[in-house]
C-alpha cells in the first residue's frame, strides 16, 4: 500500500504524534551525524575523520536539544506497550509472536545492511583496496548499529516490565532510576570496574518505561518531568563528573552515552517532558493531510535511512577527495558555507540507497503464531539475544579487517566481525522462525 493510502487510512482513534518522534527523532540523529562529522587531510596526505563538537567545544551545548535519542525510546516504550496487549490478547504466552511482530521491521533491514557492507568489505579486502577514507568508512559505518542492539533489548524486556508496570506503574521506572544512581555512585565514588556497563540496561529502560506510563494516561504533569529532569542535568553536569556534551567525544575520560551515565537519564527526562508539552499543538498540525502524508512516507523508511546514512555521508566525502576538492579547516567559515551543499548531497544519495533498500523495511506479509509450538518462546529469547549481542559486536568492531580476525572489544569479551555477523543472522532466523504461525512457509 502507498504512503498516501495508508495516510488516508488512518483512524481517528491513532497517536499520529507519536509517528512523528519517531521518524524526526531519528532524522535529528542523522542531521547531526552529518554535521559532527569533520573531515581533513593533513600535512602527510592521510584523511581524518574528526569530531567538530570535539573541535569546536563552544558548540557542545546543542547536544541538550539534538541528543533526542531518548525520545526514540521513549516512543518505542508506548508502541511497544501496545503491540505487547495486542499480542496478548491472542495468546497471553505468545512471546516469540510478539518479538517478530516488533522486530521484523528493526532485523530484515538490518541484516541487509551489514549483508551488503560485509559483501563488500570482503571483496575489496580480496582486491588489495584500502587505506585512506575507505579504511575510516569500514570502521565508521557500522557505529549506528549500537541503536539497533539497544533496541532488541527494550524488545525483548518488554513483555516482563509490562507486567510489573501494571502492577507497580510508577514504582518501576522509579525501581530503574533508583539502580541507575547506585551505578554511578559505585563507578565514579567508589571505583567499581565494569559497573558502568549496567546502564545500558537501567537508564535506557527507565526511558522506555516512560512509553509505557505514557500509554497509559500516566504523563499528566509532563512539566515537572521537564523541570526535574533539566535541574538533575544541570547539577550533575555543573558539580559532578559529568562531561557537557551528551553525546560522545573521541578521547574523553568519561562519556554521558558509553556508557549512559545519570546525566543522560535526566536529559532524557528533560526531553520527554518537553516533547508532551507539544502533544496538543503539534497534534493539530499533524490533522493537516499533507503533513500527515509526509509523516507516514517518512516513517516508512526511517530504519533505512537510518542505517544507510553514514554510508551517503562518507561516500559524497570520498567523491570529493577523489575529484580533488580541498577539504577546509572544519569549523572555518569556508567549512561552513560547504555545509548546505554537503547535507543536500548526503540526503540526495541517501534517498537513493533508500529507495534501493526500502523493501526489506515493509512488512514481510508472514503472520505471526497466535498457536506457538514449545520451543517458541525459548528460540526466540536466544535469537534475540544472539542479535543482540551481533549488533553491538559489530558496531565496535567495524567491517574491517575480516580475514585478518581483528577484533574489539565489547563490554569485557573480544569480538571479530565475522563471529558477529554469524551471531546475527542466527538470531535473525531464530526470531523469524520461533514467530510463524505453524504450518507457514517462509
Amino acid at each position: 500500500m502507498r504512503p498516501s493510502d495508508l495516510a488516508a487510512a488512518t483512524p481517528e482513534s491513532r497517536d499520529r504524534y507519536v509517528d512523528l518522534l519517531r521518524a524526526g527523532s531519528l532524522g535529528v540523529v542523522v542531521l547531526g551525524h552529518w554535521l559532527m562529522a569533520a573531515v581533513s587531510v593533513d600535512t602527510d596526505g592521510q584523511v581524518q575523520v574528526g569530531n567538530l563538537l570535539a573541535l569546536q567545544p563552544r558548540l557542545q551545548p546543542l547536544t541538550w536539544l539534538f541528543q533526542v535519542m531518548p525520545v526514540f525510546f521513549y516512543v518505542g516504550g508506548f508502541a511497544h506497550a501496545l503491540s505487547c496487549r495486542s499480542v496478548r490478547r491472542k495468546n497471553p504466552k505468545a512471546y516469540s509472536a510478539f518479538l517478530r511482530a516488533r522486530l521484523r521491521r528493526l532485523l530484515r533491514p538490518t541484516v541487509v545492511f551489514i549483508g551488503v557492507w560485509g559483501a563488500a568489505a570482503l571483496v575489496l579486502q580480496l582486491a588489495g583496496a584500502g587505506g585512506g577514507l575507505l579504511d575510516i568508512a569500514l570502521r565508521l559505518v557500522a557505529q549506528p548499529l549500537w541503536f539497533v542492539g539497544i533496541y532488541l533489548a527494550m524488545v525483548a524486556f518488554t513483555p516482563p516490565l509490562l507486567r510489573l508496570h501494571e502492577r507497580w506503574r510508577w514504582g518501576v521506572f522509579g525501581g530503574l532510576v533508583a539502580a541507575a544512581v547506585a551505578v554511578d555512585v559505585l563507578r565514579f565514588g567508589l571505583g567499581v570496574p565494569y559497573v558502568g556497563f549496567l546502564d545500558f540496561a537501567f537508564v535506557w529502560l527507565a526511558i522506555h518505561q516512560l512509553g509505557f506510563l505514557r500509554a497509559d494516561g500516566g504523563l499528566r504533569r509532563p512539566y515537572l518531568l521537564a523541570g526535574a529532569g533539566l535541574a538533575g542535568a544541570v547539577l550533575l553536569v555543573a558539580y559532578g563528573p559529568y562531561p557537557l556534551s551528551m553525546v560522545g567525544m573521541p578521547g574523553e575520560r568519561i562519556s554521558n552515552m558509553a556508557p549512559p551515565t545519570l546525566a543522560l537519564l535526566c536529559h532524557g527526562l528533560w526531553l520527554v517532558g518537553a516533547v508532551e508539552l507539544l502533544r496538543a499543538p503539534v497534534t493539530r498540525w499533524l490533522r493537516r493531510p499533507r503533513v500527515w502524508r509526509a509523516v507516514v512516507t517518512a516513517g516508512g523508511v526511517s530504519m533505512t535511512a537510518f542505517l544507510w546514512h553514514l554510508t551517503a555521508m562518507l561516500g559524497i566525502y570520498g567523491v570529493l577527495l577523489a575529484a580533488g576538492v580541498r577539504m577546509p579547516e572544519p569549523g572555518s567559515g569556508a567549512w561552513w558555507i560547504q555545509v548546505p551543499l554537503r547535507l543536500t548531497a548526503a540526503a540526495t544519495l541517501t534517498a537513493v540507497l533508500v529507495a534501493a533498500f526500502r523493501t526489506f523495511e515493509k512488512p514481510s506479509g508472514v503472520r505471526e503464531s497466535s498457536a506457538p509450538r514449545a520451543w517458541a518462546g525459548p528460540a526466540a529469547a536466544l535469537g534475540v539475544t544472539l542479535s543482540l549481542f551481533g549488533v553491538l559486536g559489530l558496531s565496535v568492531v567495524g567491517f574491517g579487517g575480516l580475514l585478518e580476525g581483528r577484533t574489539a572489544l565489547l563490554i569485557a569479551v573480544h569480538v571479530t566481525a565475522p563471529v558477529a555477523v554469524l551471531m546475527t543472522l542466527a538470531g535473525w532466523l531464530l526470531v523469524e522462525r520461533a514467530g510463524r504461525d505453524r504450518g507457514t512457509t517462509a
